[in-house]
């Protein structure tokens, strides 16, 4: 099974042994962030750093000052975590070692987009604003995340791209110091946290015959409960039906299944046309459509006719979930990648990757995704290397 690492250009940039000791691990190709969200990041082999701050979103290379004159909104350029072309440089420094590269693309996850632009954030059925929440209803914001995949996606060497968040993102973030967990929420609240109330929404819902306000009233009212109670942990979209309705859940997955739709097959259209024929176009992706967050909710029969395939999250057997609805409608030529957590600080398990990548064949993944080689220690890293040793890659 192919097989390809994630990697930040951070952790190749200034480290001399970055690009081998990839290649030492018996992978033919790596992942590279090209337009990332904030994070803190670990580098834990680097000659010169052990943390880099990335403070907020942006491209990790010079966005090209004529694609974006006069427009709002506009990518960000890093700062001194990433300066200048640093995609290009670590790009060309993975190529030299014979690694092919893919990038990867962060697309509706901004807390600055929505800080400098609050119109552009999704808003819940409370007011609240979620300014790390880009709302992909919003015909701006649509353009602009379109824009950006076409630009980041298309780097020079790029062999194809993965595009994350490449959909509907919403009330869970894991944002800097989160205080979100006083009240537990399954994924049925979730969902009703993250439904979005802005105008552009709110014309949606009313273009399939609900009145918005009280559709916003019958979701704040149907959550009470929950705050009561102390959390819900109710998941599935049955338990989505039972909280808010069947009608009133079947209406609002409709308008944000439209809009999702619409989105990702316009970013795919923008990438393939940049870059023309041969470029390899995966979506981090997620089978049960109302689903938010980095692994966008889809449908898998229709995004396998959009995308060349998928990137599945499939770490403590997640993959028995998540693969079988897409290997249903795979084609022969259809990707389904399926990724690991290889990081064990961080609840990957390295030492079952070949047992866990084996299970993921059963279950019709064509491709692995590890994530995350820059993050994990020089233990995760040799149980990597032996894992894969008894694993067919490439």
């Amino acid at each position: 099974m192919r097989t390809s690492v994630f990697l930040y250009p951070w952790d190749v940039i200034g480290d001399p042994g970055a690009a081998a000791r990839i290649v030492d691990l018996g992978v033919r190709q790596v992942t590279l962030a090209a337009a990332y969200h904030s994070t803190r990041a670990l580098t834990p082999r680097h000659p010169r750093h052990r943390v880099v701050t990335a403070e907020h979103a942006a491209v990790l290379y010079p966005p090209d000052a004529g694609r974006w004159a006069g427009r709002e909104p506009r990518p960000y350029p890093a700062g001194d975590w990433a300066p200048g072309d640093a995609y290009g440089e670590a790009a060309a420094e993975l190529a030299a070692a014979g690694l092919d590269v893919h990038s990867w693309v962060i697309l509706a996850h901004s807390s600055r987009l929505g800080a400098e632009h609050p119109e552009t954030s999704v808003v819940n059925a409370y007011g609240d604003r979620y300014p790390w929440a880009p709302c992909i209803a919003r015909p701006a914001v649509a353009a602009y995340l379109v824009e950006l995949a076409a630009e980041a996606a298309v780097r020079p060497g790029a062999c194809g791209t993965e595009l994350e968040s490449c959909g509907w993102y919403g009330f869970a973030h894991l944002h800097a110091h989160d205080k979100t967990a006083g009240v537990a929420l399954g994924d049925a609240a979730q969902y009703l946290m993250s439904l979005c109330f802005c105008s552009a929404c709110r014309e949606g819902y009313a273009g399939l015959g609900a009145d918005p306000d009280e559709l916003a009233a019958s979701v704040t009212r149907r959550l009470e409960p929950v705050w009561r109670a102390g959390g819900s942990s109710a998941s599935g979209w049955g338990a989505v039906e039972k909280l808010l309705g069947a009608d009133r859940a079947a209406l609002t997955l409709d308008w944000r299944s439209q809009v999702a739709r619409a989105f990702q097959e316009s970013a795919v259209a923008a990438v393939r046309a940049a870059a023309g024929p041969g470029f390899q176009v995966l979506l981090h992706a997620d089978p049960a459509p109302y689903r938010t967050g980095a692994n966008a909710g889809v449908d898998p029969a229709h995004i396998l006719g959009v995308a060349d395939g998928v990137v599945l999250p499939c770490t403590g057997g997640a993959a028995d979930t998540v693969l079988p609805p897409f290997a249903d409608h795979r084609t022969d030529s259809s990707v389904l990648a399926a990724n690991f957590n290889v990081v064990g600080g961080m609840g990957g398990a390295p030492s079952s990757l070949a047992r866990d990548a084996a299970r993921a064949r059963e279950l019709g993944a064509t491709e692995l995704r590890l994530y995350h080689a820059g993050l994990a220690s020089d233990g995760d890293l040799a149980a990597v290397a032996a894992e894969l040793a008894g694993t067919v890659t490439g």
